[in-house]
């Protein structure tokens, strides 16, 4: 077999690549290595298991390219690089309706939205509303200038907004060409009425938000998070949302992920908790799908691909 679908959970090879073709685990290919022996691609999402080095020297010999209709590939990329093989990513596919659901957070927050939205009388929600300033002319800050901040800030484009951007490995050729201004993570936080987090998943960024950040936010700030929980002390946030009933955070992440049963974030009123939906689910996961088909395509072809992950992109990715 030169081409297999390999994932712990068939049904969401299905619901992705839309195929009926047989699909693998982990314990089929190391019960039976010898069958994989000629297998040169393979296509998974959600659910892929992670391998050794050994096991894949042992198990797919010949494989040249992984294609993953997923975002991160952070838990199991690296043994197959070592071992020289390809790793393709949809996560400029998972990008999109993570950039739509965060531009929509921003625009709602800044017109007070979720803090009118729960008033039965006007005119204590109009009293409120007055602390906000709309969207035109406001600061707004993007943690993380990645295929997801990036899809963010073009999306932000047409309501007139100021955009600064906390990202030390956006180059400055890159931040005018996007146009937005580069700036210090305190800057961020103390000079924009939406904070937006899209900083990559790694052992730098883990609990790099926290008290002394949260503390400088605007007055009727609101902070979201898209990217991971473990960038965020949530004994911080937790303590500051009490102090700071102006404040709100849209948590679509937490660590751990749901929360645990008694966390204060459930009940707190100033936070609002989604289960993690701004990526790719409906009909939307059918484009990671494509995305990748698109990219066995072109690498088939010897065509030019888009979306191929590397181990040094692995220290800037989420």
């Amino acid at each position: 077999m030169k081409r297999i679908y390999l994932c712990q959970d068939a049904q969401s090879i299905k619901r992705i690549y839309g195929t009926e073709e047989r699909v693998f685990t982990k314990a089929e290919l190391l019960e039976n290595p010898k069958r994989f022996h000629e297998t040169e691609y393979i296509f998974s999402t959600w659910g892929m298991p992670v391998f050794t080095e050994e096991e894949i020297r042992a198990t797919l010999p010949k494989l040249k390219a992984v294609f993953y209709a997923a975002g991160s590939v952070q838990s199991f990329a690296r043994a197959f690089f070592n071992c020289g093989v390809k790793v393709f990513s949809a996560w400029a596919a998972n990008a999109v309706p993570v950039a739509e659901y965060t531009v929509a957070q921003i625009i709602l927050a800044n017109k007070g939205f979720f803090k009118t939205m729960g008033y039965r009388e006007e005119a204590a929600a109009l009293q409120v509303f007055q602390n906000y300033t709309g969207n035109f002319g406001a600061k707004v800050g993007i943690l993380g200038a990645g295929m997801i901040g990036k899809q963010v800030i073009e999306r932000l484009k047409g309501y007139a907004l100021e955009i600064l951007v906390f990202d030390p490995f956006l180059p400055e050729e890159t931040a005018t060409a996007l146009g937005v201004k580069k700036v210090s993570l305190e800057t961020v936080f103390a000079e924009c009425q939406v904070v937006s987090n899209h900083l990559a998943n790694n052992e730098q960024t883990k609990g790099m938000l926290g008290g002394r950040l949260f503390e400088k936010m605007l007055p009727y700030a609101t902070f979201i998070n898209t990217g991971r929980g473990a960038q965020v002390v949530e004994a911080d946030l937790i303590r500051i949302l009490g102090e700071r009933p102006d404040l709100t955070a849209i948590l679509d992440v937490t660590d751990p992920e749901p929360p645990e049963k008694d966390s204060p974030l459930y009940t707190l009123p100033n936070c609002i908790l989604t289960p993690h939906i701004a990526g790719s689910s409906g009909n939307e996961v059918r484009r990671m799908g494509e995305y990748m088909v698109a990219e066995y395509e072109n690498l088939i072809a010897g065509k030019a691909c888009k979306y191929e992950v590397t181990a040094e992109m692995l220290k800037t990715m989420a």
